[in-house]
């Protein structure tokens, strides 16, 4: 897997887990919804860790700085 996301891309997807973490786990959304944004989250978070979004190159997009 070659990195297709930037920095600031995996900054944004680190703190939108957090939040959605933290609404969650304060009760502050339960439920169905609760459970599949915390799932969301997860996978925001993963991504972020590993610098690789599988929907990226289906998409065609790469936030990734070039190295020249």
């Amino acid at each position: 897997m070659k990195a297709n996301m930037g920095s600031m891309d995996r900054i944004i997807r680190i703190v939108l887990a957090v939040v959605l973490a933290a609404l969650y786990f304060s009760g502050v959304i339960s439920g169905t919804l609760g459970i599949v944004l915390v799932v969301v989250a997860a996978v925001f978070a993963l991504t972020s860790l590993i610098s690789f979004c599988p929907l990226y190159p289906i998409l065609g997009i790469n936030t990734c700085d070039t190295k020249k």
